[in-house]
Formats: structure tokens, C-alpha cells, sequence
């Protein structure tokens, strides 16, 4: 079965999602410039940054609620949300959508823009697939583009790999603490081996 594609309106988070870098240590969410990596057209005051940081976070949260069972729940966002207002436009064909209410600019414009890209998504059925990497580490934003959509890392070569290796050297350990007996002394050095290889660059 074919990956799904990737929405642009979800595509736009991930976007605002990925200005922050959190294994290299880099935000580039810093200077109005760096919007554009975001959306060209997306315009704000270097006063709005903080507040923008604050609804990229927000998201985060909730894109690790959508798998994690124990992630925080992401109150954040509702409140944002609730003070970036929309409404029902309805075009000439009668088609309807939502969009910010009038007299909403800046930042408060552009989070009710993501409010109302959360709300189709959900009712496509696709904002539980905008997902944050599973690795404390990493919290690397990504679609779930998987049918059965169970991604739980950013990458399965690299934070998948090493969440892997973590859980089964913990096993490893307990077994051995319980005097259980694990795989022979080759297969273990081996393991550990593997384990050292200088990761893949992130996707």
C-alpha cells in the first residue's frame, strides 16, 4: 500500500514546527526574515516572534498527544485558540470554510489560519497524523504517512533504531539482574557494536 501524501495545509505546520532543531540546538524562529521558511507570505512584527514560538510549541504538544499515552495534555493550544476567533465563509458556490474572523491581524491572524487548518485536517481525518518524534532527544515534527499510521519517530534508522536498542539493553540488564540468561556473550558484543554506528543525517 502507497504512503499517504502530505497535505499542504499540515505540510505548513510541520514547516512552523521544524524551525526549532532541538538535537542540533538551533531555533531559526529568531528574525521576521526567517519566516519564510515557513510561509513567504507570512508577515509579523519582531515583537509577535515570542508569541508565534509560543503556538509552535503548543502544537508540539499536541502532535506528541497523538501517540504518546503519558505526553501532557496540550491545553496550551485551546487557549491560543480561543483567542484567535473564526468563522464560516461561504463562497459564491456555496461551498463553506473557515477563516479568521475580521479585524484579526499579526500573529492572532495567523494562529486562527492554523486553528482552522487543525479543524479540517480532524475532519478529514488527518490531524492525528501530524506526529512529534517519540525521542526526548529529537521532538522532530513529521506527518505519519504510514497505512496503518503507528509512526512513532521521525526516523526509524535513527531515533527508531536507538529507542530499540535502549529498551533491549534495559531488558538485557534485568534479565541478567534476575539471573536470567540473555544471548551469548558474541550476539550481546555485537549488539553493542551496532549500536556505536555513527547514525544516518535526519530526513
Amino acid at each position: 500500500m502507497a504512503e499517504r501524501p502530505i497535505p499542504e495545509d499540515l505540510a505548513l505546520l510541520v514547516r512552523l514546527l521544524n524551525t526549532s532543531d532541538l538535537e542540533a540546538g538551533q531555533d531559526t524562529l529568531v528574525t521576521p526574515a526567517s519566516l519564510a521558511e515557513v510561509d513567504p507570505t507570512l508577515a509579523l512584527a519582531p515583537g509577535e516572534l515570542p508569541a508565534l514560538r509560543r503556538l509552535r510549541e503548543a502544537l508540539r504538544a499536541a502532535g506528541l498527544a497523538h501517540h504518546v499515552e503519558d505526553a501532557p495534555p496540550p491545553a496550551e493550544l485551546t487557549a491560543l485558540f480561543a483567542r484567535a476567533p473564526l468563522v464560516v465563509e461561504v463562497a459564491e458556490d456555496g461551498a463553506a470554510r473557515l477563516v479568521p474572523a475580521p479585524g484579526l491581524d499579526g500573529v492572532a491572524a495567523f494562529t486562527a489560519r492554523v486553528a482552522a487548518v487543525v479543524a479540517a485536517a480532524e475532519a478529514r481525518g488527518e490531524w492525528r497524523r501530524l506526529r512529534v518524534c517519540e525521542a526526548d532527544d529529537c521532538r522532530w515534527a513529521y506527518y505519519d504517512q504510514s497505512p496503518a499510521g503507528r509512526r512513532r519517530w521521525c526516523s526509524m534508522r535513527t531515533c527508531g533504531a536507538r529507542a530499540k536498542m535502549r529498551a533491549y539493553r534495559a531488558k538485557q540488564a534485568k534479565e541478567r539482574a534476575g539471573g536470567g540468561t540473555g544471548p551469548p556473550a558474541g550476539a550481546r558484543a555485537a549488539s553493542g557494536n551496532a549500536g556505536e554506528a555513527t547514525p544516518p543525517p535526519r530526513p
